[in-house]
Parts: structure tokens; C-alpha cells; sequence
């Protein structure tokens, strides 16, 4: 079970977390959502799609112009409130590594710290506990914020994200971040090139089968915690198909299928309905979603 804000999710249950960028300068939408009218149209639409989850983000992943902690703040923690205020059912999380942006989101309402880049603000962590939110800890390959791989290698790729996420989700419960409002996320495209990409989603099964073995975790009954994805048009997928950044959609969602198959539950993305559909079939071929109409064969 999963517990974000007042939402629940069955373990079988796949949930969307659309992304909402609040920066001028995203890889993807280049700025589209920056002002507040279109945010929120966005947020709205992502709904009725069927995402549960909003990712409000003031920094974008990749370098570029430095954003002080003030201004992320002040690009995220107004939208979060006027959000909380018009979907109070939606769950609201905040991509950010700085402890002092979270707490200020946790303050306007946010229920879930999107953090992307594996720790390196441990306080963050601390924040999730005294704010009773939910947290995802990253395996970012331990590269600092905003910058790019280079050379990097690893002797196990999946080897070293299960070392660090379960390491981060260990010391969250230790903090006093409840269990079941953590996800462990392998990083796509984070400290890693192509190759480690498509093997950690090759090797997805290992990640969404690991239970912690610290801290109790290991008690008969226990569940692997759930694994969140963030593969939605990244250059992992661009570069296995030779694609630019606008089409990048179709190898994105082939990558989402693949994902749900092996057990991941949470992904972020910008396309939400096509998402939607791609999550109800593979849990229809699965055996946990029923058919929306079943009609062939019996009339």
C-alpha cells in the first residue's frame, strides 16, 4: 500500500504523476507552463486524464542559468498552495534537492518530495519526516545537481541503484518518514549513460522484488517498496532510436510498458492519457484491471 496525502493506492495499482514544469527553460515544453494560467490549465488536464499525482518542478534537471533556492521557492511555492486550494484531492509533489525549498512546499501543502538527485541534501529527508510527507529517493550516480554525466561506470549498474535508493529509503525510516510513502526511483538518464539506462529498465524485475532488510523491513509480509520511473522522453530514449526531443513519445511509451510489466507502479510523464491507456492494457494483459467493455464473442 501506498499512502500519499489522503490517497491510497493498491499495490497493483498504476499511478501517473504528470509533470508541471515551472521553469522558462525545460528540455521538453521549453517554458510553456512557466506562467501561472497555463500551469494550472495544465494541472487540470492532467487530471482529467487520470493523473493522481502533480509534479511541480522550479529547476530544470539539465545546466544552465543558476536558480537560487529563493527563486525556486518563489516559482513553486505559490503554485503548490493555489493548487492545494482548487484539486484538494490531487496529490501535490515538489521536485527539489534543497531542504529549504521542501520545507516551504510542505508549508503551502505538498504531500510528496520528489528527490531527484539522490541526497546530496540529506536535510531534505528530515524535512519529509517532520512534515509526515512522502519521499523518493533517486539513484543519481552521485553527481551534483544540474550537471551531465561523464564517463561514468559502474561493475553493476542495478547492483549500485539498489545500494543507494534501499541506503536512502533506510535512513528516511530511521528519520521518521513513513514506509509506505516512499518510492525508490532508478534514476533513468541520471549518472548514467543509454546503456545503464536500458539495463536498469532490462533488470526492473530485480528493483521492484528488493525488500530493505534493515530496520525490520524483512518481516514476514513485507513488500518490496514501490518503484517510481521517470523515463517520459529522455535522452536515453532519444538516443536508442536516433530521435529528437518532440519525438521521443512513442519509444517513451514502449518504455512505460515495458516498466508496468516488470512492476513498476508510479511514472512520471508529460503525455498523460496516452500513459493512461498504455497502464490499463498491461494491467488488463496482467490479470489486474478488467476489460472497460467486454462484448466480442458473447452477443
Amino acid at each position: 500500500m501506498l499512502r500519499l496525502g489522503n490517497r491510497e493506492f493498491g499495490a497493483h495499482e498504476p499511478v501517473i504523476m504528470a509533470i508541471v514544469n515551472r521553469t522558462p527553460d525545460s528540455f521538453y515544453d521549453q517554458g510553456a507552463t512557466f506562467r501561472d494560467e497555463p500551469a494550472l490549465a495544465r494541472v487540470e488536464q492532467a487530471v482529467a486524464d487520470g493523473a493522481a499525482i502533480i509534479d511541480i518542478g522550479g529547476v530544470k534537471a539539465g545546466p544552465g542559468e543558476e536558480v537560487t533556492a529563493e527563486e525556486e521557492a518563489r516559482r513553486t511555492v505559490g503554485f503548490v498552495a493555489e493548487v492545494r486550494k482548487r484539486f484538494p484531492d490531487v496529490v501535490i509533489s515538489v521536485d527539489t534537492w534543497r531542504h529549504e525549498v521542501g520545507e516551504a512546499v510542505c508549508e503551502a501543502g505538498a504531500d510528496l518530495l520528489n528527490d531527484a538527485w539522490g541526497g546530496v541534501d540529506p536535510r531534505l529527508a528530515e524535512v519529509a519526516a517532520r512534515y509526515d510527507v512522502g519521499l523518493v529517493c533517486t539513484h543519481a550516480g552521485g553527481v551534483e545537481p544540474r550537471t551531465r554525466p561523464h564517463r561514468v561506470t559502474y561493475e553493476d549498474v542495478l547492483a549500485d541503484i539498489l545500494r543507494v535508493t534501499l541506503g536512502l529509503a533506510e535512513r528516511a525510516v530511521e528519520l521518521g518518514v513513513r514506509r509506505d510513502a516512499i518510492l525508490i526511483d532508478p534514476g533513468h538518464d541520471f549518472g548514467k549513460n543509454t546503456r545503464h539506462s536500458l539495463e536498469a529498465t532490462r533488470r526492473l524485475g530485480e528493483m521492484t522484488a528488493a525488500v530493505p532488510r534493515a530496520l525490520g523491513f524483512a518481516r514476514a509480509g513485507d513488500t518490496p517498496l514501490p518503484v517510481l520511473v521517470s523515463l517520459s522522453n529522455k535522452d536515453f530514449v532519444g538516443e536508442t532510436l536516433d530521435r529528437p526531443v518532440k519525438e521521443r513519445v512513442l519509444g517513451t511509451l514502449a518504455t512505460t510498458a515495458v516498466s508496468a510489466w516488470l512492476g513498476a507502479q508510479v511514472y512520471r510523464v508529460h503525455e498523460v492519457a496516452e500513459t493512461r491507456q498504455v497502464l490499463d492494457m498491461v494491467a488488463s494483459i496482467a490479470g489486474h484491471r478488467p476489460p472497460a467493455v467486454a462484448r466480442r464473442g458473447l452477443a
